[in-house]
């Protein structure tokens, strides 16, 4: 069924582990980069869309099928897109096992294809499937697929926004840098496994490194991330921990032609500083280029969200956006200052990730330097990371009866939360909004919505001159007791 050979590097014979998986990295960033050369049979090549879907997986084929244990792997094909193969590895008791192609292992559907004569291609990636939900169907748990892209999936969610092992340039430099895993080792589980391990090698013209990954399935499924990562040459900007989503328009933003509300992935970036402060930032879909950043001392948390969970706010039977998954990153360990970068690209359709969020730290290290990074990432549904106090709901722009002035912005935001909820009926709060240098508030107020219970700011601002962006930030205050995250918000360029 599987083609399987003796993996023959020294010292990986009867073990292999995360130090043996670094070392390797640090000899391949010694060396300068070699892209691999394109292998892939003219006919994988020639794939129509169409064609490459009607390629599939059998999925009685899976790795450890009829083994009694509680993890499956299937593999993806080459073709179309996908042309640079990866190599596979499972780790067992025994030692270290490659995993060959195996022609057998697909369904080529309607596709006229010659496999017998490609030899062991390799594959384009994989994904794992364990039961979330209960019975005995395995459901698809975490897919590497595409240079050192992953997504996970909690129980009851849909597929949406992705992760990466590592971004280069994607501001800052001449031109942004794909990094790619080129090869995994998947660690063969016990029988009642609550977790399975994956490490990757990753490799790009200036950088190498070695990653796991402890997938630990559940209602929110958690995922430890360890990276040891070497640098070959400078970069401008290294963004860690990286997310990539799609937001094409929203409550803030909406549509005047599509029956949808919303279509989104994620509607939100939620930052948490390890001083305490929370903020929010609503995506947008820019009519250019759009990148902003958060600077601090040091990162408790950040995310990419789809707070609005319900499915009256898409009306999409098909893509169902209220199920996507947000995806919290908390770090271990103190990463030191930095920044928290976020890039919003303008996009026509919902086809396109047009969202990137990323850590940047403050110092890089020299080339051939290690640097260590860990944290955990949370893939959340219904129940998901929330500030202490209050956070918002929902942030609408546009004007109500009353006209605005020329080049004048309102903004409606929705605040919810314990400590809201335990305030007195009569309760007074303060809007505590501030704008940057090119914005002249011009009216705020805040108020409780008898509809909800929620509590309501309203806001008004100039924008000086509209060749410049205009920075907003908001929180609800009672007393001195600060109740909410930091809604902030940018006007950008007209």
């Amino acid at each position: 069924m599987w083609s399987t050979a003796a993996f023959a590097l020294p010292g990986l014979a009867n073990a292999f582990g995360f130090d043996e998986l670094s070392e390797r990295a640090r000899r391949l960033a010694q060396q300068p980069h070699r892209a691999s050369a394109s292998t892939l049979p003219g006919e994988l090549q020639a794939l129509s869309y169409d064609q490459y879907r009607d390629i599939r997986f059998k999925p009685e084929r899976a790795l450890w099928r009829g083994e009694g244990l509680p993890f499956e792997v299937m593999f993806f094909h080459l073709g179309k897109q996908q042309t640079e193969p990866v190599l596979i590895n499972e780790i067992t008791a025994q030692g270290v096992r490659h995993v060959g192609f195996d022609r057998d292992n697909f369904d080529y559907g309607k596709n006229r294809l010659s496999p017998q004569t490609w030899g062991d291609v390799g594959f384009a990636g994989f994904r794992v499937h364990f039961p979330l939900k209960q019975g005995n169907y395995k459901d698809e748990l975490i897919v590497f697929l595409g240079a050192s892209y992953f997504r996970a999936l909690g129980a009851g969610q849909h597929y949406g926004l992705s992760a990466r092992g590592l971004a280069i340039d994607t501001v800052g430099g001449e031109r942004e840098e794909f990094p790619r895993f080129k090869e995994f080792w998947i660690r063969k589980p016990e029988r009642g496994a609550a977790s399975l391990t994956v490490y990757a090698l990753l490799d790009s013209p200036r950088a190498a490194g070695a990653w796991q990954f402890e997938v630990k399935p559940g209602e929110q499924t958690l995922v430890e991330v360890r990276s040891r990562l070497y640098l070959r040459d400078g970069v401008a900007t290294l963004g860690l921990a990286p997310l990539t989503s799609m937001y094409m328009f929203g409550e803030n933003q909406p549509h005047p032609e599509d029956f949808r509300p919303e279509v989104h992935d994620s509607d939100g970036l939620m930052v948490a500083t390890r001083g305490g402060e929370w903020l929010w930032r609503p995506l947008v879909n820019p009519r250019r280029p759009l990148t902003t950043s958060f600077s601090m001392q040091g990162l408790q948390g950040y995310g990419l969200m789809q707070r609005d969970r319900s499915f009256g706010s898409y009306e999409d039977t098909e893509a169902r956006y209220e199920k996507r998954p947000s995806t919290w990153i908390e770090p271990v360990g103190d990463w030191g200052p930095g920044r928290v970068e976020l890039v919003q690209l303008p996009t026509p359709d919902e086809t396109n990730d047009n969202i990137v969020a990323y850590w940047v730290p403050e110092r890089l290290p020299a080339a051939g330097q290690p640097l260590e990074l860990r944290y955990r990432m949370r893939w959340q549904g219904d129940a998901q990371q929330r500030p202490p106090g209050g956070w918002v709901t929902q942030t609408r722009s546009g004007r109500g009866f009353q006209q605005l002035a020329k080049n004048e912005h309102q903004f409606i935001v929705d605040f919810t939360g314990p400590k809201l909820a335990d305030l007195p009926l009569r309760a007074e709060l303060q809007a505590m909004v501030t704008s940057g240098p090119n914005g002249r508030i011009t009216e705020r107020n805040v108020y409780r919505n008898e509809a909800n219970n929620s509590w309501r700011m309203a806001v008004r601002v100039q924008q000086l001159s509209t060749a410049e962006p205009v920075e907003l930030r908001g929180y609800l205050q009672h007393g001195n007791d600060i109740l909410t995250e930091t809604w902030s918000n940018i006007i950008p360029p007209q």
